[in-house]
């Protein structure tokens, strides 16, 4: 019998990969967006409404406004800055630079929020399984991006879910490079994604997203 998902789409690498992951394996049941008042929400709702469109897949986007109540993330807070590399705050070779540009940008329990709430919709809409857009890259810096997590994740749900939802990433083993060359065979639309922390009519190219997009494009072959 075929899976049948809800996956999370901010429109970045990761996620978009893994929604073209899940449509491969089973059946996108739902896409969900979440716009928690960050910098680049505009683009990753317009962006990940078109991906959702083209897999013809429904697109649901949740505002949580309330997030701005608890976290001071340069993400949210234009009045902090985003590090970048023009200003010598992200160097993404340079694991105690990351573990201190991680700071900037972390969200209090966001992908524990988000899971949640995915969840309630994968029981609610048959689905087995939830998907986020994770890496081992950034589980290094970001301990909810790990595998750990979301084995941990799955296991409280096996309690909070009548049908025992899981979480299933397809790329949380590997590395940018690797998610881009399954990208590649799965035919994902390279032109539609969003890695950019900032919302602007381009990409920056200069945040730490942004530069390790770049970086997995370099590697892992044209797109």
């Amino acid at each position: 019998m075929a899976r049948k998902f809800v996956v999370l789409l901010s429109a970045g690498l990761d996620s978009t990969v893994n929604f073209y992951a899940a449509k491969n394996e089973g059946d996108v049941a739902m896409a969900l967006t979440f716009d928690y008042g960050q910098r680049a929400a505009k683009k990753e709702i317009e962006h990940a409404a078109e991906i959702s469109r083209r897999g013809g897949v429904p697109h649901r986007v949740l505002a949580l406004p309330w997030f701005r109540d608890f976290t001071k993330t340069s993400l949210v807070d234009t009045s902090m800055a985003i590090p970048t590399g023009k200003a010598k705050s992200v160097s993404i070779d340079d694991m105690n630079v990351s573990a201190e540009s991680a700071k900037a940008v972390w969200v209090p329990n966001r992908n524990g929020i988000f899971l949640n709430i995915a969840a309630a919709f994968a029981e609610g809409l048959g689905a087995d399984a939830v998907v986020p857009g994770f890496n081992l890259e950034e589980a290094a810096t970001f301990p909810d991006n790990s595998e750990d997590y979301l084995l941990a994740a799955s296991e409280s749900f096996r309690f909070s879910t009548s049908n025992q939802v899981k979480v299933h990433c397809f790329t949380s083993h590997m590395m940018k490079s690797e998610i881009v060359a399954l990208g590649r065979r799965l035919g994902v639309p390279f032109d539609l994604i969003w890695t950019c922390y900032f919302g602007g009519d381009a990409p920056c190219g200069e945040c730490e997203s942004c530069l390790r997009f770049k970086r997995a494009k370099d590697q892992g072959g044209e797109t």
